[in-house]
This record gives structure tokens, sequence and C-alpha cells, in this order.
């Protein structure tokens, strides 16, 4: 398997295992409702005083990745793709809070364009966040 593909498994894996969260009997949107939106997840996560709101969101941000997380994990485990390939896609979160997560979700977020984060899947703008403050080196 060449590291390129490997590397898009990898991403495809994390990306299809979103997570769909349930409180009050209220479906949140996940990984296959075209609607779950960077701009959504974001507008959640930004509702503080929400408690419904904020369990979506912690679930909705735990999923992604873990799932991720899982995804380079499996490949791991099934690929012969060398070390540095897998830590180059790998996230080094231990000891890392989720409430730290999404606030550096949010921050991130804060600096797009509102139509931009409309049209970007939650999936990718929370890894992308994720990597950026917690790739490992």
């Amino acid at each position: 398997m060449k590291p390129a593909f490997a590397i898009g498994l990898v991403l495809g894996l994390g990306l299809g295992m979103g997570v769909t969260v349930q409180a009050q009997n209220a479906p949140t949107p996940g990984a296959s409702d075209p609607t779950f939106s960077a701009y959504s997840l974001a507008q959640q996560c930004s509702a503080k005083s929400d408690n419904t709101a904020q369990g979506q969101c912690v679930g909705a941000v735990r999923g992604i990745v873990r799932g991720y997380q899982y995804g380079v994990l499996f490949l791991s485990q099934r690929a012969s793709v060398p070390d540095a390939e897998t830590k180059r896609v790998s996230l080094c979160l231990t000891d890392t809070q989720v409430s730290s997560i999404v606030d550096d979700f949010l921050a991130d977020a804060k600096q797009v364009n509102e139509a931009d984060l409309k049209r970007t899947p939650a999936e990718v703008a929370v890894l992308g966040s994720v990597h950026l403050h917690h790739a490992c080196s």
C-alpha cells in the first residue's frame, strides 16, 4: 500500500466515523448528514449556557477525534506504512481534555469567514484544528 493512499484511507476512516449523540430525544447531525458543518458545530459549541448543546458538542468532537485515532491505529496494524508517515498523521492527545479541544476549535473557527465554515464539514474542521494544535512531531 502506498503511503499517500494509506494517509487518504486514514483520513477517510476518520471522517467516516463521526458520532451522532442524542440528548433529550433530539437527534444531532452526524457525519452522514451533509448539514453537519463546521458552522453548525461551532454554533452548538458556542452555546456555553445550554447543557444540551454542550453535551452534543462534546460528544461530536470526542467521536470525531476517536474515530480518526482508531482509523490511524487500524491502518498502522493492517498496512505496511512507514513509521514516519503514521506519526505524521497521528495526534498526540495525552492528558488533553475535550474542553480544550473545543476551545481550540472555536478559536480557529472564529478566524474563518462564515460562508466557508458553512461549506466545511465539521469533521474536517475539528481534525484540522486538532492536528494544528496536537500533531505528533
